[in-house]
């Protein structure tokens, strides 16, 4: 392989939005109305290194949808959307499994994304057995291993059902579930709204610590 392409390749941006719209059609057939919730959106996250990018703004401004766009949960109106430069659809359609390892959520409420009627053991060991091609043993001892990393006690949580959990435990799961993946991008949508003051700025620093500790962005 040619110095040249390596080149190319290590500029190609990790993510890139390009003047992406999204508008929202709301109401009946004779009532329907358009609401634009993104206009025109243009911003990349370089794949050299990873790095922190926030996306501020008013309630309603947009950051939601941008989030659910780029974890393929939306089509944009008209822009396009790269990861690795090609299309997130074309990622989804063809390379669906690699894109949701590389590329994870943590969403603003955590409950919502855990089956209600799984322990905690079986709900983080159905994800990794989907993207992460290891051992029953392994992923027994990474995940208690990743929980004790974030503060989590094992013999606590791994036998007990979501709705047993405080908002700051699902949301540092949320952490453990990173730290087991090792995703390329987390996409954190208000990540901190729900849990106690006290725990924000430890959650905030687990987070950023990822960016040194497995390269994620």
């Amino acid at each position: 392989m040619s110095s040249l392409w390596v080149k190319m390749m290590s500029e190609t941006p990790l993510l890139e939005f390009k003047n992406v719209t999204h508008i929202f059609r709301i109401g009946g057939l004779i009532s329907r109305r358009r609401v634009k919730a993104v206009d025109d959106v243009s911003f990349t996250i370089p794949s050299e290194k990873p790095i922190i990018k926030a996306l501020v703004g008013e309630s309603g401004s947009g950051k939601t949808t941008i989030a659910r766009i780029i974890l393929g949960l939306l089509e944009p109106t008209s822009g396009e959307v790269l990861y690795k430069g090609r299309q997130i659809k074309d990622w989804l359609k063809k390379d669906k499994l690699t894109y949701l390892r590389e590329v994870q959520p943590i969403f603003q409420d955590p409950y919502s994304i855990y089956n209600p009627f799984y322990r905690v053991e079986r709900v983080l060991k159905m994800a990794l057995k989907k993207l992460v091609k290891k051992s029953e043993k392994e992923i027994e001892d990474e995940i208690i291993s990743a929980m004790r990393d974030i503060g989590l006690r094992p013999e606590d949580i791994l036998g007990r059902y979501p709705h047993q959990l405080s908002g700051g435990e699902r949301q540092r799961l949320m952490l453990c579930r990173i730290l087991l993946i090792r995703p390329k991008l987390v996409i954190a949508d208000e990540p901190v709204s729900m849990i106690d003051v006290s725990l924000r700025a430890i959650f905030l620093e687990h987070l950023s610590s990822f960016k040194e500790k497995i390269g994620t962005s």
